[in-house]
């Protein structure tokens, strides 16, 4: 797939060598063309000089094209701005963005753009939001067959009791994501819009819980 980063800083820069280590194309947008100095000498994707909010510049680096859009450069507004040009501009819906202020997080959240607040960075947490399902597990246990994997839910099964999508699952919800935040299920928590869930499962039951959970909950569910 291809991929549009704003900011060529240490996040950004590690963001593009890894997704072109792992065969995805990169276009990478800075204000600063010393910026790229950062890339190693053999970077095959596009750098592109200008602002990441600017349509043009963001078209330049094939935006129109793009998978995922990550927005990792020094400034809050800058990183909320750019990854909402990229969504309701140009339709990216897989957009990541980077904040300073974690206090801030719930509102950009409550706008559906995911972000990553500085005191827990890593290019291992964008990466799991931007990559497609199969990506590498957040755990494995030693014999690598029990795992503990994020999976994708199909929009639908929102207000749905977390032990009911268990139940059609077959596989135990260890905690979800909400607003950026861990939270344990209990037999009441409800599954609501933007919940991230994590699932603890056989790594031979992965496909068919992945299948399960990004279609349709029967009407028993």
């Amino acid at each position: 797939m291809h991929v549009v980063i704003m900011g060529c800083g240490r996040v950004g820069s590690t963001i593009a060598h890894i997704l072109e280590d792992n065969g995805h194309s990169v276009a990478i947008i800075d204000r600063d063309p010393q910026a790229f100095r950062r890339l190693r000498a053999g970077f095959r994707g596009r750098r592109v000089t200008g602002i990441g909010f600017d349509r043009q510049v963001l078209q330049e680096a094939g935006i129109e094209s793009a998978a995922a859009y990550v927005a990792v450069s020094s400034g809050d507004n800058s990183n909320i701005i750019s990854a909402r040009v990229a969504r309701e501009t140009f339709g990216v819906d897989n957009v990541v963005a980077r904040i300073y202020d974690p206090r801030r997080a719930e509102v950009y959240q409550r706008l559906g753009i995911p972000t990553v607040a500085t005191v827990r960075w890593t290019a291992d947490q964008i990466l799991r939001r931007i990559l497609p399902e199969g990506a590498e597990p957040l755990w494995r246990d030693p014999t690598g067959q029990v795992l503990l994997a994020e999976v994708a839910i199909n929009p639908a099964w929102i207000g749905t009791k977390v032990t009911d999508v268990e139940e059609a699952a077959g596989a135990r919800v260890a905690f979800l994501n909400r607003m950026g935040e861990a939270l344990v299920t209990k037999s009441d928590t409800v599954v609501q819009e933007g919940d991230v869930l994590h699932v603890i499962a056989d790594e031979n039951d992965m496909d068919r819980i992945n299948k399960v959970l990004a279609a349709v909950p029967e009407e028993s569910h």
